[in-house]
């Protein structure tokens, strides 16, 4: 980037590493859990919204 004249500080780098770890170990503990829903058979997730029967 010094050839362009174009200087990073480094606190921005470092941010930027430290919000892609963060964003890493989200997406990891997520898949960490759906895995332990599948691995003990948890009741399948069933549609949301209001039960059916009745003019609302």
């Amino acid at each position: 980037m010094e050839k362009t004249g174009v200087i990073e500080p480094i606190r921005i780098g470092k941010q930027a590493i430290e919000a892609a770890t963060e964003a890493a170990v989200m997406i990891l503990r997520i898949d960490d859990v759906i895995a332990t829903r599948s691995s003990k058979g948890g009741s399948p997730g069933g549609m949301g919204g209001m039960p059916p029967g009745g003019d609302y």
